[in-house]
């Protein structure tokens, strides 16, 4: 069941969305961000959009006196399911064409709750600050620059874990914690490969086997390692390089980078360096690594490329050696 809302969207961005919510239909489509397989159409239950909505406002006290604010593209989930928020708590919710630069002619009052990706999050602070009570921040990773400036800021950001097929995120992290924390409703386990499977008694997928390695500290709360299909196993030990990439960030500056794998006559595998970039010292990249880092995580190689790809909001597409 949802409630009147007041939709704030002077130049239409969410109208198709809009209408689709209010058709006849009991499902919506949505596409896949495409960070882990190709991009793909699907079938989204309202019932579920709603009860994944309902924990949300629940876990941030969002009710029918909230400002909700949306600098994101209503063409993904975490778009629509900001107006889906307000469809359930009969907030107000305020759409604003995506930039990197959002509230910057704001002139609505404090927002209660906000969505944003990485790239939005030094706009922001420049222009919202006095006006945000909590944020959440998903679809990409952040940098560890990006990650300070959020727990210096003194407001409440947290990071979102989950996907299309779940309705947003299950899960909320704060920047100053490694631990993921389940939202009304869901509960963790894992499977036997490590990796992380959702559970809910109300949403119509029950039980859902993802990708993503984790370790899990109760069936409420995990921490998040890295994806399956990106392990790279060197020596008979598991190098986890999202977890290795963390440790990495800090010594190599403004620039773009993932670990992905190569063949190895003697490893089988090895931890190789992808970065984005021209004319990069990659000498003095390996030299300071080597006395910050443990020498399994250290790269064997650096291959530099003008230019990485990316999904359409905006991951890194990573691609093994061969």
């Amino acid at each position: 069941m949802t409630h009147s809302y007041r939709l704030i969207d002077p130049e239409g961005l969410a109208a198709a969305f809009v209408e689709e919510w209010h058709n006849s239909h009991d499902y919506i489509t949505a596409r896949t961000s495409g960070s882990t397989g190709t991009p793909k159409e699907i079938h989204l239950l309202k019932s579920d959009m709603e009860l994944s909505a309902r924990a949300t406002c629940h876990r941030f006290g969002i009710s029918h006196e909230s400002l909700l604010f949306c600098p994101l593209s209503t063409d993904y989930i975490a778009g629509k399911m900001m107006i889906v928020r307000a469809a359930v708590s009969g907030a107000t919710v305020v759409i604003e064409q995506p930039s990197m630069s959002p509230m910057a002619q704001w002139n609505h009052g404090p927002a209660d709750l906000t969505a944003i990706v990485p790239s939005q999050i030094e706009g922001l602070l420049e222009n919202g600050r006095g006006l945000l009570r909590s944020v959440i921040v998903g679809g990409a990773p952040v940098t560890t620059d990006q990650e300070r400036m959020m727990i210096d800021s003194g407001i409440d950001f947290q990071a979102t874990y989950g996907m299309t097929e779940t309705c947003s995120h299950v899960a909320l992290r704060r920047f100053d914690s490694r631990l993921f924390e389940a939202l009304p409703g869901f509960r963790f386990l894992t499977d036997r490969r490590g990796c992380l499977v959702i559970e809910s008694e109300s949403m119509s997928f029950g039980r859902l086997v993802t990708n993503d390695i984790v370790r899990l500290h109760d069936d409420q709360s995990f921490q998040w390692l890295g994806r399956y299909d990106n392990v790279v196993i060197s020596g008979g030990i598991k190098l986890f390089p999202e977890e290795i990439e963390r440790e990495i960030a800090p010594h190599v500056g403004s620039h773009d980078f993932y670990l992905t794998s190569r063949p190895s006559e003697l490893w089988g595998e090895e931890l190789v360096m992808v970065i984005e970039g021209e004319n990069i010292d990659t000498d003095a990249i390996d030299l300071v690594l080597s006395s910050h880092l443990d020498h399994r995580h250290k790269p064997k190689a650096y291959i530099v490329k003008k230019a990485l790809p990316r999904t359409p909001t905006g991951k890194l597409l990573r691609h093994r050696i061969k």
